[in-house]
């Protein structure tokens, strides 16, 4: 409406006003009652689809009308019919289920994508295959020129662990550097050991360990804070090889229909703090200012670093915008099951002397998460073995206590091993728990081995039980350690069959369909406080979803559907 019909309009209301004799008070509101009453119209209806909507106050519908990046309504076909304008477009879903986008709760999105342009060393079963990839990286890059990559997995090839001694013969020129699949140990070549400073008089660095041999010399191997001691000698990755990172993971993520990540960065333990933040600022808000963004971030950054993340939010508040949310801090209280630094109450089954690692000092850590917690900062801490898991809800409770009640959702990362009745401490104390189903497929061979059959039957990836405590469980893939991937993720939930046995590690543990759907989209939105905004199809809510193989649900725990169509904010993502 230009101002001249406008006036126009106006002139006429007034005259046709004055003639019933309305008071002049009432005049503008007349009026702007009038113009208000303009059709409220979608921009695009969805139809003839089967609807996991993760609202508990309609969980499924067959249409959905969107305006401007969000949900207007939620209903059957007919009930959206007053919202059908004259721009309105229609999507016929023939049948299929749909499901809101789904919320990967741990990932780390750059290192993901620049493990997708080095060696890929995941799922490699034999130790000649090992060494064969290192070989031919290597002969495809100059002499001086750093060889990176990762994903290995000892246990896939019996359990021995690699040494540099496999690679120094053809690795003469060139540093290597091979992280291990679950980030807490990497394996360097002898010229990568000496670029370091590493040698049979190195003493291990407080939370990490040089792995030596009977005769005290370095095999390669550094494990937890001990990676600290090479890393400095690898060249640091440029701001167009982080870019180009970011940009190939995010379209792998809309692949799988993951819409929204918790993105833990390049952070893990002798990592420099500062990443994070250069990630910030020459990644993602790069990739915001100039329409690159794809899909939505909700980043963590060191908990060493919790006061400059007060400030920025004071500054900025959560939302960057639609697609950049400051979620919290992370620290880390222990290494992982696959390195032996795990932090447990009894030693390890092939290591009666070790115990695990913590990974920070306890006291360090407490300080630095009441501090965070008393300003209003959101916790994570990663936790894996059982000790560890019990020595944080402690901490966490002895800070809430401190700190005053308030909705303050710590977060526990990974909780795989858990005493038996510390799962209900979860649900009592209010405490997130970010697990990875898909874990337990890289776990389930070694676990019994390394913890005794007791062990690892009783309290190992308790998803059921933390559920039945009143826990929030959000469901993750701590990609690139696994693979982003939530339909296989909710199938392993539900299954609980790891690869090449026949049935499920502890059946009694298993989530069903409807509480693996609910993990992955609401309940992790609710664990890093963005339920308001995403994880259910509901009105107002920003419009992310999926478009799935299937015209049934129950498909889903065969994981036998894919991901046909990826929605974000209603426009069409991928293919």
């Amino acid at each position: 409406m230009n101002r001249y019909t406008f006036l126009s309009a106006t002139l006429v209301l007034a005259i046709a006003v004055l003639s019933l004799n309305i008071p002049p008070q009432d005049w503008l509101s007349l009026g702007l009652k009038r113009l208000s009453t303009k059709k409220l119209a979608a921009d695009l209806i969805v139809k003839n689809a089967v609807i996991f909507t993760s609202d508990a106050s309609m969980p499924v519908a067959d249409s959905m009308a969107i305006q401007n990046g969000r949900i207007l309504r939620v209903g059957n076909y007919s009930s959206l019919q007053d919202l059908v304008g004259g721009g309105t477009k229609e999507l016929n879903v023939e049948g299929k289920v749909l499901v809101p986008g789904f919320i990967d709760s741990h990932v780390h999105l750059i290192p993901g994508g620049l493990q997708m342009g080095r060696v890929e060393l995941r799922g490699v079963n034999q130790k000649e295959e090992f060494v064969r990839r290192v070989k031919e990286a290597a002969g495809n890059v100059k002499q001086g020129s750093w060889v990176l990559g990762g994903g290995w997995n000892n246990d896939l090839w019996g359990g021995e662990l690699p040494m540099a001694s496999w690679l120094d013969d053809f690795t003469a020129d060139n540093p290597v550097w091979l992280t291990r699949m679950d980030g807490h140990m990497g394996l360097a070549n002898s010229l990568a050991l000496k670029l370091a400073g590493i040698n049979n008089s190195s003493i291990d660095p407080s939370g990490g360990t040089i792995a030596k041999s009977t005769h005290g010399e370095p095999t390669g191997l550094l494990i937890d804070a001990a990676m600290k001691l090479v890393l400095p000698s690898i060249p640091e990755v440029s701001v167009d090889e982080r870019r180009e990172a970011f940009l190939r993971a995010s379209n792998l993520a809309l692949t799988r229909g993951v819409t929204t990540v918790v993105d833990f960065g390049r952070y893990f333990p002798g990592a420099s703090v500062e990443h994070s933040w250069e990630d910030l600022s020459d990644v993602y808000q790069w990739a915001d200012s100039s329409g690159k963004m794809i899909i939505r971030v909700c980043l963590f950054f060191p908990m060493e670093t919790w006061s400059r993340l007060l400030e920025l939010i004071k500054k900025t508040g959560r939302a960057l915008s639609d697609w950049i949310y400051l979620g919290g801090v992370k620290a880390f209280a222990d290494g992982s099951l696959g390195s032996n630094s795990a932090f447990f109450f009894e030693p390890y089954a092939d290591e009666p002397h070790n115990y695990g690692l913590q990974v920070t000092d306890p006291e360090s850590l407490f300080n630095m998460t009441a501090a965070s917690d008393k300003l209003g900062l959101q916790v994570a801490i990663h936790a894996i073995g059982d000790r560890a898991n019990e020595m944080v809800l402690e901490m966490y409770r002895s800070v809430a206590l401190t700190n005053g009640m308030r909705d303050r959702r710590f977060r526990i990362e990974h909780a795989q091993h858990l005493a038996p009745g510390m799962a209900a401490r979860f649900g009592e104390q209010g405490v997130v728990a970010s697990v990875q189903p898909d874990h337990l497929h890289d776990d389930a061979d070694s676990a019994a081995k390394k913890l005794g059959v007791d062990r690892a039957q009783q309290g190992s990836y308790l998803f059921h039980s933390l559920l039945a405590s009143n826990a929030r469980l959000a469901l993750g893939s701590d990609w690139p350690v696994a693979n982003i991937n939530p339909v296989g993720s909710i199938k392993t939930a539900i299954q609980r069959i790891p690869h090449g046995w026949k049935n499920a590690w502890m059946s009694s543990e298993c989530l069903s369909l409807n509480d693996a759907l609910i993990a992955h989209t609401i309940s992790a939105a609710y664990a890093c406080f963005l339920d308001s905004e995403l994880g259910s199809l509901s009105p107002g809510k920003l419009a992310d979803f999926v478009i799935l193989s299937t015209s049934t649900l129950d498909d889903l725990a065969e994981g036998s559907v894919t991901v046909e169509a990826t929605y974000v904010a209603g426009v069409q993502a991928y293919p």
